[in-house]
């Protein structure tokens, strides 16, 4: 009884404290049950997605997901994370398995994952929209996969996201402006897709991003200016894509930047004069195949941490600045531009790069830089393994000191005026794998320290003056796939041991030198041989028939040498070969008719006047008979062979008297000009044309010249068409336009009046066609004039003047086609080939390379295995006749297609800016419908505005809807007939229809 009051109060805290632990112990007893089975829902809701994701698995060849069963809890699954307080996934890292399948929708239901890495797989089929549903999501990595479908718009829920990569799938549609909520996001990465549209203008207001990659996509515009607003970005990756317009100034002052990429888009203007000022942090820079012009930077050697500076393949000028500070580049690639004045001082920024000594690549070619190449070159980077100096006006020799690049993989010095010899100390660059030094001016012998560099692949030593023999030591050379001696003056045999270079595969090109004796039989060993080119020299001796075991030759010229004897049977076993040139030899005896010699198109005999034999197409005599004959049966076969001409001569005078007969009393008889003209001489036609004048020389091509003439008859005018028989096939395009003409007659197609052929005043061979003129030249005259001389009026073709050409040309290919009796393809149409009269009329032209169209092709497959080999000009030749398909109908259709999208845009299919995968038939297709403009021939433009009065702007605007419609139409036929796969270009008959309504909806009837 007698406690204290520290006892009192001691005593009572404690039973205090008792008291509320045991209250909170009944309270745990009863809501601990609730909470764990929460969480144990929840975990439910977890192992259930997982299943789900699971169950969309398709393939799992490493069998990563076995582990995914009920003996494991789902937290130790394989790939699977989980929190340690609440038992939840965080993190699903299945990256880099070989998985194959789908997303489950049910992934959304994981709502505390925080990473997601599905990388380098083969998962397809669309991003669930349910992913949106993560708002926990930092990292989703989905790069290099199959995905297809839109970037889910809803990805933007994500608000907790900082890394996206989407690149390296399927993925189609716009970039989801609603991405621009994403106010944590860092990295976004979306490139190696078919993504189209513009870069949304709404990314500018992102926060923290530190990359932008974007590359390889079909989005096009113009780069909004809020990408300046960046002003964390680091890397800005959007190459490979079609923008336009300039990069936005504001981008250049981002002064965070180390990485911009945006080569191979139509982007333009300069670069800025503070360049590697405002970029202090810039190590690589790449604006390389788009439309950039101005000079370099002189400011560019300040950006000291630059790694790879890459401008090639634009317009800019100028000479290049110093480089001295850019101590750490690796990379210059500079070419294909307009750099350099063709002075001697052009090289000297070569000497700043001597202290670049991590420098690999170098690339100056395509330029106009002149002068030598400097001595210091044996100064740059021992590291250097590519070197480009080709195209320029460079001239003297190559320094010696180049030995000293010993990693040197590639040098390409070819199309300059480098003269003096090959210097023989290339042969200590054995690490090098391409030596081009074609079309220079080098002389001497070929250095047989070549025989050292055993890793070179291709040699390229055309066109210069080189002489003495073929070291037969290139030989040791074993891994050679090219070997291009041709147009020098080398002298001897062949070395034997060139033909066991049994990796030659590309071609073996030995032609235009003064090599002698014969071909080896050792040639047979080249079995991977694709093409051997040996014409132009002076080999004799018989064609070994060991040529026939060169299984993969798809190309064999060796025409204009003395080779005699037959040809061997062996060549028919040549099941790849597409063009057999063996003209101008002396070979005799009888052709083979099989394999290759089956299609006459495909070989050339001409100048071996000893053949016989072959089949009908070769025209030649046949083979006189193996057997012995007596005299006895030789006179009775000559007395035959008589009465039998003169009965039948005799029948046939009697038939063509009668049909004449009847043929004068239905039709008018022919004028004494056209009886006159059917008499034409080489020497009427050689007074006509003024002794073939320069003066009257109105047209040129490969096979021949083309001249105005007047006749002394009744002073009319013709167009005299001679052909270069030295030119390879002019005999036979000869022949195939005498054949074609004489059986088509159509408003739309140049009218031949007569053939020409004999003997001119020096004993030569002489064949010529004669026309009718076409006043106004030819299409391509009109589409790309030349200059005028100032008393020149400037020739124009306004939208019905092209609209009409289109339909006259549509229409002869229609006749041609369908209605001339046996089908005929043109097979070479293009502007220079459609003439126009006084009236603007379209007039088809040249039918060197026509051919006749046999019933059993007529609905061929166009891409039936052909040894016809390509026909026609590069840029208007469909690509099926290249990879060795027949000739057909569609493939003319393509032409008209290139042919009808180059009047209206005025740009050729050959244009520099066409490369790297750009088409005249892709940048048509990619403007329309809403860029149409900038695709028009600016003529067609400029002549509209002409028309159109500035006082009715309602006219005008109406007037310029209507011929926007009427080419968006008009391009639409074009890009369809300009098809890649033949079956979906249009039927020229659909093309003559469209063609005309469009006319007539033009005109308003």
């Amino acid at each position: 009884m007698g406690l204290s009051c520290r006892s009192c109060l001691s005593l009572s805290s404690s039973s205090l404290c008792s008291f509320v632990l045991a209250i909170f112990q009944l309270l745990s007893f009863a809501v601990l049950p609730a909470a764990f089975a929460m969480r144990s829902a929840n975990n439910e809701t977890d192992r259930l997605a997982l299943l789900e994701f699971k169950d969309k698995i398709a393939d799992d060849p490493l069998g990563m997901m076995s582990s995914w069963n009920s003996s494991l809890h789902f937290c130790q699954w394989h790939g699977v994370t989980c929190g340690r307080r609440h038992q939840r996934v965080t993190m699903l890292d299945l990256g880099s398995l070989k998985l194959s399948g789908s997303i489950s929708p049910y992934v959304g239901n994981l709502s505390f994952l925080r990473k997601l890495y599905l990388e380098n797989n083969s998962f397809s089929h669309d991003i669930p929209p349910q992913s949106g549903h993560l708002r926990r999501l930092q990292i989703l990595s989905l790069y290099n996969n199959s995905f297809g479908g839109e970037i889910p718009p809803n990805i933007s829920a994500c608000s907790n996201l900082v890394y996206l990569y989407l690149d390296g799938n399927k993925l189609v549609g716009k970039i989801p402006s609603q991405l621009t909520s994403l106010m944590k996001l860092k990295e976004f990465f979306f490139g190696r897709n078919n993504l189209i549209g513009t870069i949304p203008p709404s990314l500018g207001n992102l926060s923290f991003p530190w990359t932008l990659s974007g590359d390889t996509n079909k989005l096009h515009g113009v780069l909004p200016e809020s990408l300046g607003r960046l002003t964390n970005l680091k890397y800005l990756a959007l190459f490979e894509n079609r923008f336009s317009g300039t990069i936005p100034s504001s981008v250049f002052n981002i002064s965070s930047i180390v990485h911009i990429d945006v080569e191979g888009n139509h982007l333009q203007g300069t670069l800025p004069m503070s360049l590697g000022i405002s970029l202090p942090q810039l190590q690589f820079i790449s604006i390389s195949s788009n439309q950039f012009t101005g000079s370099i930077p002189t400011s560019i050697s300040n950006a000291s941490n630059l790694a790879n500076f890459e401008i090639s393949a634009n317009n800019l000028t100028g000479n290049v600045p110093s480089l001295e500070k850019l101590n750490n580049l690796s990379f210059l690639s500079i070419g294909l531009n307009h750099l350099g004045s063709g002075r001697a001082d052009d090289l000297k920024f070569l000497a700043d790069l001597t202290n670049a000594t991590a420098l690999q690549i170098l690339n100056i070619g395509m330029n106009n830089f002149g002068g030598k190449l400097p001595e210091n070159i044996a100064n740059l980077s021992k590291k250097l393994e590519i070197f480009f100096i080709n195209n320029n006006q460079l001239h003297g020799n190559i320094p010696a000191g180049i030995e000293v690049l010993v990693n040197l993989n590639f040098l390409y010095a070819s199309w300059n005026k480098f003269s003096g010899t090959i210097p023989s100390s290339i042969g200590k660059l054995k690490n090098l794998r391409e030596l081009y030094l074609n079309n220079n001016n080098f002389l001497g012998n070929i250095p047989s320290s070549l025989a050292n560099l055993t890793n070179l692949l291709e040699i390229y030593f055309s066109y210069n003056n080189l002489q003495g023999m073929i070291p037969s030591s290139l030989a040791n050379c074993t891994s050679l796939l090219a070997l291009d001696l041709s147009n020098n003056i080398l002298t001897g045999p062949i070395p034997r041991n060139l033909f066991e270079l049994s990796y030659l595969s590309k071609f073996l090109d030995l032609s235009a030198n003064r090599l002698h004796g014969s071909l080896p039989n050792e040639v047979g060993n080249l079995k991977q041989l694709g093409i051997l080119a040996l014409q132009e020299n002076m080999l004799s001796g018989e064609i070994p028939s060991d040529l026939g075991s060169c299984a993969s030759l798809e190309q064999l010229d060796i025409s204009h040498n003395f080779f005699r004897g037959s040809i061997p049977s062996s060549l028919s076993s040549l099941r790849g070969i597409q063009q057999l040139n063996l003209s101008y030899n002396n070979l005799s005896g009888m052709i083979p008719i099989e394999g290759i010699f089956k299609k006459a198109s495909a070989i050339s005999i001409e100048g071996n006047l000893n053949l016989c034999g072959g089949i009908r197409d070769f025209g030649l005599p046949a083979c006189e008979s193996e057997q012995p004959k007596t005299r006895l049966t030789v006179k009775l076969k000559i007395i035959i062979s008589v009465a039998s001409a003169l009965v039948g001569g005799a029948f046939v005078f009697i038939c063509l008297f009668l049909w004449r007969s009847r043929m004068s009393e239905a039709k008018p008889r022919p004028s004494s000009f056209e009886n006159a003209i059917l008499r034409l001489s080489y020497q009427s036609l050689l007074k006509a044309t003024n002794d073939f004048s320069s003066d009257n020389l109105i047209g040129s091509g490969g096979c021949g010249y083309v001249y105005k003439g007047i006749l002394d008859q009744d002073g009319s005018v013709i167009a005299v068409k001679v052909l270069n028989l030295m030119h390879r096939g002019a005999a036979k395009s000869f022949l195939a336009e005498c054949k074609v003409l004489r059986n088509v007659r159509h408003r739309n197609l140049v009218k031949v009046l007569t053939a020409c052929s004999g003997i001119d005043y020096h004993g030569n061979d002489f064949k010529a066609l004669v026309y009718e003129f076409i006043d106004n030249g030819s299409l391509d005259d009109w589409l790309h004039p030349r200059p005028l001389r100032s008393d020149e009026v400037p020739r124009t073709l306004n939208v019905l003047h092209r609209l009409n050409i289109s339909i006259d040309v549509a229409c002869a290919l229609e006749y041609l086609h369908c209605h001339s009796g046996t089908p005929i393809i043109h097979c070479d149409l293009k502007p220079s080939n459609v003439l126009l009269n006084k009236e603007m009329t379209g007039h088809v032209s040249d039918f060197g390379l026509a051919k006749f169209l046999s019933d059993e092709k007529l609905n061929s497959a166009a891409n039936h295995s052909s040894s016809v080999g390509a026909r026609g000009t590069i840029g208007y030749c469909p690509p099926e006749y290249g990879l060795g398909s027949d000739v057909s109908t569609s493939g003319d259709i393509f032409s008209f297609g290139v042919l009808v999208l180059e009047m209206f845009t005025g740009k050729r299919p050959t244009d520099d800016m066409f490369k790297e995968g750009l088409t005249l038939h892709n940048f048509v297709k990619n403007a329309l419908s809403e860029q149409v403009i900038e695709v028009v021939d600016c003529k067609i433009l400029q002549m509209q505005t002409d028309a159109t009065t500035n006082r009715h702007p309602n006219l005008r605007s109406r007037r310029n809807n209507k011929l926007i419609e009427c080419l968006i139409a008009i391009f639409e036929i074009g890009i369809c007939c300009s098809s890649e796969l033949p079956r979906e270009r249009m039927n020229i008959d659909d093309v003559v229809v469209q063609l005309s309504s469009i006319r007539n909806k033009f005109l308003g009837t």
